[in-house]
């Protein structure tokens, strides 16, 4: 007895530690988007002498964050919905079908898992440059799509695996088809699932940087908002607007971190889900 409380002890200081090491830098990057220059390199600690809004304006109209922020959001918009159709369909017909090659298809999207995308940056600039995509949106999110395929496939194969057989033969019986049954039935009994993977591709997609810099590399009218901030912080080093540069990185992780806060119920919903079935 004692043993257990001493390691729940230890586990609750180790949580703490690592909500402070989280939660410290984010704190700290607001403050400083309403310091000066002179308070972000003095008192780490110490709070702004006001709120100076005017940095945040400067960072929207200066830096362009509007116009990143509003590409970012057709990207990442259109590339989790390509990603959640595709992979749904995938991931059902794997699950819930015998075919020959099933095992080898299954096999092929973990292993996609494994994969570091930096070794496919320049077979992928080719092949994507071969399609006369390249410095476009949309050759942005046919990238964005295939590279977040093998991870929801993967996880929502052991969503449909789960669900009871009963429900599809009942729906069979009454003469649904096998689009009905997965539109219909299928995917409103994997919600949990499909609401946690779609979380979770808005969060990668949202953050990814080394894509959108290989495959949006000259036109700034269509870079998203990692390359904005990155090229904002270049930008800061030379003018010392450092303020302006931590205004744009609030509002680049304030809608992330918005995102997980409303949604966090259907994530934790949905890995236990996952985890029971």
């Amino acid at each position: 007895m004692g043993r257990r409380r001493l390691f729940h002890t230890a586990a609750q200081i180790v949580l703490v530690v690592w909500t402070l090491l989280i939660v410290g830098p984010l704190v700290w990057t607001l403050l400083a988007s309403f310091k000066n220059n002179t308070e972000i390199f003095g008192d780490a600690l110490q709070l702004p002498g006001s709120l100076r809004w005017d940095n945040w304006s400067r960072a929207w109209a200066k830096a362009d964050i509007g116009r990143y922020l509003v590409n970012t959001v057709i990207v990442v918009f259109f590339g989790v919905t390509g990603t959640m159709v595709l992979s749904s369909a995938a991931a059902y017909v794997i699950a819930r079908y015998r075919w020959p090659g099933r095992r080898l298809v299954s096999l092929v999207f973990t292993a996609g898992m494994a994969f570091p995308v930096f070794l496919a940056l320049v077979p992928l600039f080719f092949t994507v440059d071969n399609l006369g995509l390249v410095d476009t949106r949309l050759g942005l999110i046919l990238v964005y799509i295939a590279y977040s395929l093998p991870f929801t496939v993967f996880f929502l194969t052991s969503f449909f695996r789960g669900l009871p057989d009963a429900v599809a033969e009942a729906a069979a019986i009454d003469g649904a088809g096998h689009v009905r049954t997965f539109v219909q039935i299928m995917l409103p009994m994997a919600r949990p699932g499909l609401i946690s993977l779609t979380i979770f591709n808005v969060l990668g997609q949202w953050n990814q940087y080394l894509l959108p810099l290989v495959l949006l590399p000259g036109d700034k009218n269509k870079w998203v908002l990692t390359q904005g901030i990155a090229d904002i912080s270049t930008i800061a080093g030379y003018e010392a607007d450092w303020p302006a540069l931590f205004a744009a990185l609030c509002m680049s992780v304030l809608p992330v971190v918005a995102a997980y806060i409303v949604f966090q119920r259907h994530i934790q919903s949905g890995l236990t889900a996952g985890a029971v079935k």
